[in-house]
């Protein structure tokens, strides 16, 4: 499975006649490609060249007396293969930028749509436009609501675009834009669980703290977030049960027990305790939520906090013992 989109730089000379012998040829001749005038300017003194293949593959390369950037969603020319991979923010500015457009233009051409949400069309992009992932996790938000129930597909993008506005996640897109993955198939449970991350990054910011993802601790393992104000600095993981009526469990008080049950089982108990754990609900449909939130099950790991989202920004949940966290800001608290 292919990675999120990534630049390789090819610290070498590239000519107008190298580009046609050792790109565009190996490339017409295995899948069909065809050089096309780009669609923006890139600026300073880059030149620039689109390729386009038979199959909806796509390639940009941008190149200077001195080096060279390719990023495509297609085979990379035997040429390339053994440069370096460069993230978005580790390559020059303008081609940065000039790739960005052309990739932003070519993904609202296909799915029009998006073109309504620029900040998340341009925070999923790596994946959005990804080599194996991009139907699929285009698919995930316009026919599965990106993970809500009951819900259409612009009220829940747009609940997605309004928080990816603020910035917050801005300096981690990388890595959090990949948590959706770029699977050439739609995995519901899978892709949910990472918008769990999203919708719990909300939260924290709501009440007023500074996220940061992938926390190492001294066991190896990362937990999901660290979040700190001017008095407080704690760890959050979070999980998401399955709902109901995919998983073996009996209903959802069991489904909410078993999975935080899970967790605490694994990096939790690795951990050796002080995290806080979000049991995100926002999979359920409002019947099961309504069992959960009537019942307010024990989970084994204290602090705890139960919760779910929906995409017109209200959110309802419980606490389990003493949560280190002041969510009210954030949480409609049913406890």
């Amino acid at each position: 499975m292919a990675r999120p989109l990534r630049f390789r730089y090819s610290p070498a000379r590239w000519s107008e006649q190298r580009v046609r012998q050792e790109i565009l040829g190996p490339l017409r001749s295995n899948i069909g490609a065809r050089a096309v005038a780009p669609r923006f300017d890139i600026g300073a003194d880059w030149e620039t060249h689109r390729f386009e293949m038979q199959n909806g593959d796509l390639a940009l390369f941008a190149r200077n007396g001195e080096e060279a950037y390719w990023m495509g969603n297609t085979e990379t020319p035997s040429a390339l293969w053994k440069t370096d991979k460069f993230g978005w923010q580790n390559v020059p500015y303008h081609v940065a930028r000039w790739s960005q457009r052309e990739l932003l233009a070519t993904l609202h051409e296909v799915d029009p749509w998006l073109e309504d949400y620029p900040y998340l069309s341009w925070f999923f992009l790596p994946v959005f436009m990804s080599k194996d992932g991009r139907e699929s996790t285009r698919a995930f938000f316009r026919e599965h609501a990106a993970g809500f129930p009951d819900a259409g597909r612009r009220e829940s993008t747009q609940f997605f675009e309004e928080f990816l506005e603020t910035g917050v996640l801005d300096e981690y897109r990388h890595v959090m834009a990949g948590k959706l993955g770029t699977s050439d198939h739609v995995d519901r449970v899978r892709m949910s669980a990472a918008m769990g991350e999203f919708v719990a990054a909300k939260i924290l910011t709501d009440a007023g703290y500074e996220v940061t993802p992938e926390i190492e601790v001294t066991t190896g393992h990362s937990l999901d977030y660290r979040a700190e104000d001017e008095g407080t600095n704690r760890l959050v993981e979070v999980t998401r049960p399955q709902p109901p009526g995919n998983r073996v469990a009996a209903g959802p008080v069991a489904a909410v027990r078993d999975t935080a049950e899970t967790k605490t089982d694994g990096q939790l108990a690795e951990h050796g305790g002080g995290a806080v754990l979000f049991v995100d609900c926002s999979s359920f449909r409002e019947d099961a939520w309504a069992a959960v939130r009537g019942e307010r099950p024990d989970l084994r790991h204290r602090p705890a906090v139960v919760y779910r989202a929906r995409p017109d920004g209200r959110v309802e949940g419980y606490r389990k013992g003493s949560v280190p966290l002041e969510l009210g800001d954030a949480i409609e608290f049913v406890d």
